[in-house]
Formats: C-alpha cells, sequence, structure tokens
C-alpha cells in the first residue's frame, strides 16, 4: 500500500537576473538582441513541501501565476499530494475569475513529489518512453540594431542553426511587422529560397499585424515559401475562432492557434470551430502536466497535433508520453546571444542554441520526477524575495 504524502508547506523564492546583449523593442513587450544591454529577468522557484520529505519544485512561476499560487496556497495544506486530479478540478473552479495560469505550477509540483516517491522520471508515470524530440531554433523578435535586422541575418542564422543539426527553424518577426509588411513578406520568400529545401520553417508574428489584409498577404507568401506553420498573426491576440477560421479558409499554410486561450474546453472549441490546424497547449499555462495531457489527447482525437509552448524539461517528458506532436520549442535564440534563460538549472541540463546533439534532437531527463536538479547555490545567490505562504 502507497502512503500519501501529504502537502505541510507552500513555499517560494524570487531572484533577479541580468541577461547579457538582451533589451526591449519599441513597446517593451518583446526581447531582442541589443549590443552591450543587460536585461533583469525576475523569476520565482515554487516549492510544496510534504510530511513524507519529499518536495515538489520548480521554477516558471510569473507574477499573475504567482498571486493565484499565494490566493490557493490555504486550500493546498492537508491534501493528498497525490490527487492531482481533484486538486487541478479544485483549483479550476477557485481560480475561474482569473486565468488559471498558477494552476500550472502547483500541478507540475505534484508530479514532481509522485515521480520522486515513485523514483521514477515523469515520461514513465505519463506512460512514455525516452525518445530523441526534434527541436527547432524559435528566434528572438527581430530587432534594429544590427542582429536580426533583416531577412538575410535571418536567412543567415537558419544558414548556421542548419549546420548545427537543426531541421526546423522559427522566424519571431518585428515589433513594427504590422508598420513594415513588406519587411515580413519578404522574410518570408527570402527564407523560402535560401533554407526552404532542407528545413522546416514556421513563423510566429506574436500577434503583431494591423488586419485581415495583412495576416493575408504574410498567408500567401507561406503558401508560396511551403512553411509548415503560421502561428498568431492577428492583434486579436490569438482568440477569434471565426477570424482564423476564415484565414484557414484563404490559405494553404496550416496555422498554429491555441497559446492564448486557456485549458482544454475553450481548445476543444477552437478545434470545433475549425478554427486551427495545428493544437498549440503549454504546461506552464494550461493547467500543467494534468492539463496539458488532456488538450494532448483530445487533439489526437480529432486527428490533429499537438505543439508544446517554449522549452523546458517538463515539457520533453510530456512529449516523450505522446505520439501527436512534432517539434520540442528551442529558445528564444539569437546568434549574438548566449542565452535568455536564466541558469536555475544544475545537472548540464540547456535550453540554449547549443542545446541539441548532432541530430537537432533532445531528450527528456532521467532523474526522478523532473529529473532535473535546481542549481540552489545560484538560485539563493540572486534571491531578492520570498518566504512561506501557508504551512500546516
Amino acid at each position: 500500500m502507497v502512503v500519501s504524502p501529504k502537502i505541510t508547506k507552500i513555499e517560494v523564492t524570487t531572484f533577479e537576473h541580468q541577461l547579457e546583449n538582451v533589451g526591449k523593442d519599441y513597446n517593451t513587450f518583446n526581447t531582442v538582441y541589443e549590443k552591450g544591454g543587460a536585461l533583469t529577468q525576475r523569476g520565482t522557484v515554487l516549492q510544496i513541501h510534504t510530511d513524507m520529505g519529499i518536495t515538489g519544485e520548480y521554477p516558471g512561476v510569473g507574477g499573475p501565476a504567482l498571486a493565484q499560487i499565494q490566493h490557493a496556497s490555504e486550500y493546498l495544506i492537508g491534501k493528498d499530494a497525490l490527487e492531482r486530479e481533484k486538486i487541478y478540478q479544485d483549483l479550476k473552479r477557485g481560480l475561474r475569475h482569473w486565468d488559471m495560469t498558477g494552476i500550472g505550477p502547483i500541478d507540475i509540483c505534484l508530479w514532481d513529489i509522485a515521480g520522486k516517491l515513485f523514483d521514477a522520471p515523469l515520461y514513465r508515470l505519463l506512460g512514455g518512453t525516452r525518445k530523441p524530440l526534434p527541436a527547432y531554433a524559435s528566434t528572438l523578435h527581430g530587432d534594429e540594431n544590427g542582429g536580426l535586422s533583416t531577412p538575410e541575418q535571418f536567412a543567415d542564422f537558419a544558414e548556421q542553426c542548419y549546420e548545427m543539426g537543426y531541421k526546423s527553424f522559427k522566424i519571431h518577426g518585428w515589433g513594427l511587422g504590422g508598420q513594415r509588411i513588406q519587411r515580413e513578406i519578404d522574410n518570408v520568400l527570402n527564407m523560402g529560397q535560401r533554407v526552404g529545401d532542407r528545413m522546416n520553417l514556421l513563423i510566429d508574428p506574436a500577434c503583431e499585424y494591423e488586419n485581415f489584409a495583412q495576416a493575408l498577404a504574410v498567408g500567401r507568401a507561406c503558401d508560396e515559401a511551403n512553411f509548415f506553420w503560421y502561428e498568431d498573426p492577428y492583434k486579436d491576440g490569438g482568440v477569434s475562432q471565426f477570424a482564423h477560421k476564415k484565414l484557414r479558409q484563404m490559405i494553404k499554410t496550416p496555422i498554429l492557434q491555441t497559446e492564448h486561450i486557456r485549458f482544454l474546453e475553450q481548445h476543444v472549441d477552437f478545434i470545433v470551430a475549425e478554427s486551427t490546424d495545428y493544437v498549440r497547449a503549454g504546461a506552464h499555462e494550461d493547467g500543467g502536466i494534468t492539463g496539458t495531457m488532456k488538450i494532448a489527447a483530445a487533439t489526437e482525437g480529432f486527428g490533429l497535433d499537438v505543439e508544446l509552448h517554449g522549452p523546458g524539461p517538463v515539457h520533453r517528458h510530456i512529449m516523450s508520453s505522446i505520439r501527436n506532436t512534432n517539434f520540442f520549442e528551442l529558445g528564444l535564440v539569437h546568434p549574438l546571444v548566449k542565452s535568455t534563460r536564466s541558469p536555475f538549472y544544475g545537472g548540464g541540463y540547456n535550453d540554449d542554441l547549443d542545446g541539441i546533439d548532432s541530430d537537432g534532437n533532445v531528450f527528456a531527463p532521467e532523474g526522478p520526477g523532473i529529473g532535473v536538479p535546481l542549481d540552489w547555490d545560484w538560485i539563493n545567490a540572486h534571491k531578492v524575495d520570498g518566504g512561506i505562504l501557508a504551512e500546516a
């Protein structure tokens, strides 16, 4: 009989770290290359402690999620840490007035506890097998600073990535994409000419385009250049089912949506409305591993593929456990930026540009739970805040 660990304490540790040669573009939302720049990055580690001495840890907590975790912390005290489904359902209701992003880190910590309890990596608990996961190079946004400032520089970087082993490459265009739409079109067409015969090409305008005409024009360029997918063009924020269904009817390139909606039900509604081809999900946004596996299974039922948003060991475990997926998003990367991530993981874990093998693949970690140790010496050296949110 398995003795269930009970949750005894919720703790957070917030750190700050400066990224080198990185800054912000004109609207302060997009991260871009900036020679000599130093961008302060802030993050929080969530720890869920149990009465068995097993602690679940996850370092990917952002501001809105942290507020929701604090709101939910008293509820968690005394709960059976293995009752992930009940906790998932209770938190969905309890946080229904918010975006519910706080559920993801909590659920991931609970899975980490289970993996450590049973001494197994998460992909094993999910019924998966360790296998090569093809990665795509997901770029920083285009800049005006001489890094990725022209279509030629994007294509040069794609060539570099191909030589490293990448078989797939994703463009994040310029922050002024809607005002300079011809540059976006030129970038797509040039990329197709330069590397389209060797690489899967993807584009994510990150909801920068001003109107339907611009979204359609870039979509038709993607058709000409034979892009693998086209993601989030509109300034609707990626949520309009009608708009994306209309776009699908007028272009050949498959579109990838649902990054900016949340949880199983909204994803299924988007699929049923025929508003996307590939389905986007993320453990940190869509209810953790529990929520993402629900989306993956529903997507498989419709005969579609699910693509996970962003890197991290948790997504490597999920990808190793499902059939209907294609690429691991490795990024954000840039030819002149060493890293866009805080180095809170130890054990040699690497989600930077050189984190692939010679065939362009990554693999799930093999340690228990998430399987990658946190570098607590580094975290504590960069600690700026933290404390106990709730305790038995």
